[in-house]
C-alpha cells in the first residue's frame, strides 16, 4: 500500500507542476499588465512603466521563457510566487486568503458528501418509495441549476426573509460583522453565522451529485450474492447492508469524489464573490480584471494542490475500502 500511495503522490506532484506552468503561460500570454499602468490618470511615463514591469517580472518585452524561468525558480527555491501588480507579496496574501477558502470548502465537503452518501444509500434501500422519489426529485432539481444561480437565489431569498421579519436573521455578506468585538467564542459564533449560507450553497451542489451516484452504486450491490450470503450466515439485514453492501458501494463513490471536489472548488470562486468572502476565488476574479499574471498563476497552483490532495485522500480511502489495492 505504501508503494501504491508513493507512486500516486509522485504523479500528483508532476501534475501540479504542469498545471501551474500551463496556467502561468496562459495568463502571461492573454493578460496585459502594461494596460493596468497605462490606464492610470494621468498616464505615467512609458520608461517608468517599463521599469516597474521589469521590477515585477511582468514586462511583455522580456521573452516569455525568461519571465517563466525567473518566476518558477522563485517558486521552487524559495516558495516565492512573485509580486502582485500593485507591488505586494503574492505568497503573503495567498496564505491569508487560502484559509478563508479552505474553511468554506472543507466544511461544505464534509456536510455535502455525508448527506449525499447517507441519503443516496437509504434511497436505494427504499427504492421507488416516497423517500426515494423525494430524494431523486430534489437531487435532479439541484443538479439542473448552476451553483452561481443557487448562490444568488439563496442570497436574494435571505434578503427577502430579513425584510419580511423586520431584522437581519440571515447574514449573507462578508466573513464576519464589521467592527464586531467580544470573547473568542463570540467571534467564532459570528463567523459561523456568516458562513451558513455560502456553505449551504456548496453543500447542496455536492449533496445532489453524491446522492444520485451513491444510490446507483448501492442498487448495484443490494442484490449481490455476498449480501445474501452474509444474511444467510446470521447477520441482520441492517448489519449486512452497512458492513458489506454500503462499504462495497462506496468504492466507486470515493473515486467520484475527486471530480466533484474539482467542481466544488470552481463553484467556490463564484460563491465567494457573491457573498463577499475575501478568499482565493474572489481574488482570482479581481486579479484577472487587474491583469495580474502572478496572482492568476498562484491561485491556479492552489486549486491544483487542493484537487490533488483530494485525489490523494481518495486513494487512501480507496485502499482502505478495497483490500485488493493493499496487496
Amino acid at each position: 500500500m505504501g508503494k501504491f500511495l508513493a507512486r500516486r503522490l509522485l504523479n500528483y506532484v508532476v501534475l501540479i507542476f504542469l498545471a501551474t506552468s500551463f496556467a502561468y503561460v496562459l495568463a502571461a500570454t492573454n493578460l496585459a499588465p502594461r494596460d493596468y499602468f497605462e490606464q492610470m490618470q494621468p498616464p505615467p511615463d512609458p520608461e517608468l512603466v517599463n521599469a516597474e514591469l521589469d521590477r515585477l517580472n511582468l514586462n511583455d518585452q522580456t521573452p516569455l521563457a525568461e519571465r517563466y524561468a525567473n518566476w518558477m525558480s522563485g517558486v521552487l527555491l524559495a516558495g516565492d510566487f512573485g509580486q502582485t501588480i500593485q507591488g505586494g507579496s503574492v505568497t503573503d496574501q495567498m496564505l491569508m486568503k487560502a484559509g478563508v477558502t479552505l474553511r468554506l470548502i472543507v466544511v461544505a465537503t464534509l456536510i455535502g458528501s455525508f448527506m449525499g452518501i447517507a441519503i443516496g444509500a437509504y434511497a436505494a434501500v427504499r427504492q421507488y418509495r416516497a423517500f426515494d422519489k423525494a430524494a431523486t426529485g430534489a437531487s435532479f432539481f439541484v443538479l439542473s441549476i448552476p451553483t452561481v444561480v443557487i448562490a444568488i437565489v439563496i442570497q436574494v431569498g435571505a434578503a427577502a426573509f430579513n425584510d419580511f421579519i423586520g431584522f437581519t436573521f440571515f447574514r449573507y455578506s462578508g466573513e464576519y460583522t464589521a467592527g464586531v468585538q467580544g470573547e473568542w467564542w463570540e467571534l467564532l459564533i459570528n463567523r459561523i453565522y456568516h458562513a451558513i449560507l455560502p456553505t449551504l450553497v456548496l453543500a447542496l451542489a455536492l449533496f445532489a451529485a453524491f446522492a444520485r451516484y451513491q444510490r446507483n452504486m448501492m442498487l448495484d450491490v443490494l442484490g449481490s450474492d455476498f449480501v445474501r450470503t452474509a444474511m444467510a450466515k446470521g447477520l441482520t439485514r441492517r448489519k449486512a447492508l452497512f458492513k458489506h453492501a454500503l462499504r462495497t458501494a462506496m468504492i466507486p463513490t470515493i473515486t467520484y469524489f475527486t471530480f466533484t471536489f474539482g467542481m466544488l472548488v470552481s463553484g467556490a470562486t463564484f460563491t465567494e464573490k457573491i457573498y463577499a468572502w475575501q478568499g482565493m476565488g474572489a481574488w482570482l476574479i479581481d486579479s484577472i480584471a487587474r491583469q495580474d499574471v502572478h496572482v492568476v498563476a498562484a491561485v491556479s497552483w492552489f486549486m491544483a494542490v487542493t484537487i490533488m490532495l483530494a485525489s490523494f485522500l481518495s486513494d487512501i480511502l480507496y485502499a482502505w475500502l478495497d483490500p485488493r489495492v493493499r496487496v
